[in-house]
């Protein structure tokens, strides 16, 4: 018996890692611009989207603070409180990866690079089921991907 709940947690982690429809949970796309660049484009497009701007985290300027380095490491909180909404109302654990998030850094090549948290993902994370909602996190997955193509060029 305990072998059987070993397999059966096995298997549950190896779902938990492919859930997404392409088995990606971070998407990450390469910027042509550096990050102080990406941002802007990223802060215009979330305004002339409508979009609601909660935040934006420095955490180079963090660790700079403390006598630490990093590379530019940033990262912008925001969202449609409406549609965040929804989802909570679809399950209230959302909250926990609401609003969204996009992660915009330099890696040690230097080259800039954008991501997010594939929404997918979260049917599983919190055992979405209902038509509805998963109609809200696909357009929301499609909504991100497009946003990053758009801030990355």
């Amino acid at each position: 018996m305990r072998e059987m709940k070993r397999i059966i947690s096995a298997g549950v982690l190896i779902f938990a890692f492919t859930a997404c429809q392409n088995g990606v949970m971070l998407e990450t796309i390469e910027s042509k611009n550096d990050v102080p660049t990406t941002l802007a484009k990223l802060k215009t497009l979330l305004e002339t989207k409508g979009l609601t701007h909660f935040a934006t985290i420095d955490h180079k300027a963090n660790a700079t603070n403390i006598g630490m380095e990093l590379n530019d490491d940033t990262v912008v909180i925001f969202g449609n409180p409406k549609v965040g909404t929804l989802l909570m109302q679809c399950n209230p654990s959302l909250g926990i990866d609401l609003p969204l998030r996009i992660l915009l850094r330099t890696n040690d090549e230097g080259k800039t690079t954008v991501s997010y948290f594939n929404p997918e993902y979260w049917k599983m994370k919190h055992h979405i089921t209902d038509e509805k909602c998963l109609t809200i996190l696909k357009k929301t997955k499609e909504a991100l991907a497009n946003m990053t193509k758009s801030i990355a060029n």
